[in-house]
């Protein structure tokens, strides 16, 4: 099962490993999941993804996991943390989670999970002070999830990136403190 990071209810949420990239261009690199993520993209830019990853649990003690679904042991999805690293982002370096969840998986719940599960280890175990999620306001599902979680709107970290076509333009921000977090 790789090196286990958290588990949940209804998932293991395990450290991304070298065989991991076919994986994940096979089940959640498709046009319906990458919507708002810039598109499919190719294997090799998904081996580099995997490569910062792991750099960032060895560096950092955090980064993004696979998510396995403990009943059929089936990949769902991919989420975790990092840091801001986008250039054009006002606020680099700060803590920021993401997600994202095979398209045969959504509304069943997953994201919200592994999340509720990130943010705890985030805040207890990582020790950040506030976290940050990023998305486009074309992205409905992803910033209702936000709210979901108890995240804030802050436009004033918005920012626009040509690399995203104008639908997905600004880049539109969310964030919640461990203060937040502890009273919803």
């Amino acid at each position: 099962m790789g090196d286990l990071v958290l588990e949940t209810e209804r998932l293991i949420l395990r450290k991304i490993d070298e065989g991991d990239a076919v994986l994940q261009d096979r089940v959640l690199n498709t046009p319906a999941v990458m919507e708002h993520l810039g598109g499919v993209i190719e294997l090799h830019e998904i081996e580099a993804k995997h490569a910062k990853s792991m750099g960032w649990f060895a560096r950092e003690g955090f980064g993004f996991m696979m998510m396995i679904e403990k009943v059929s042991g089936d990949l769902v999805g991919h989420c975790g943390m990092k840091r801001v690293d986008n250039p054009l982002a006002p606020n680099i370096g700060d803590f920021e989670i993401g997600w994202l969840v095979r398209e045969d998986r959504w509304r069943r719940g997953y994201a919200h999970e592994a999340m509720r599960g990130v943010i705890d280890w985030a805040f207890h175990s990582i020790g950040a002070p506030y976290l940050v999620a990023l998305t486009s306001n074309a992205n409905i599902g992803s910033w209702k999830l936000m709210e979901k979680l108890g995240m804030r709107r802050r436009k004033d970290l918005d920012f626009s990136d040509a690399a995203f076509p104008p639908e997905d333009n600004p880049t539109i921000q969310y964030s919640l403190t461990k203060e937040q977090w502890e009273t919803t």
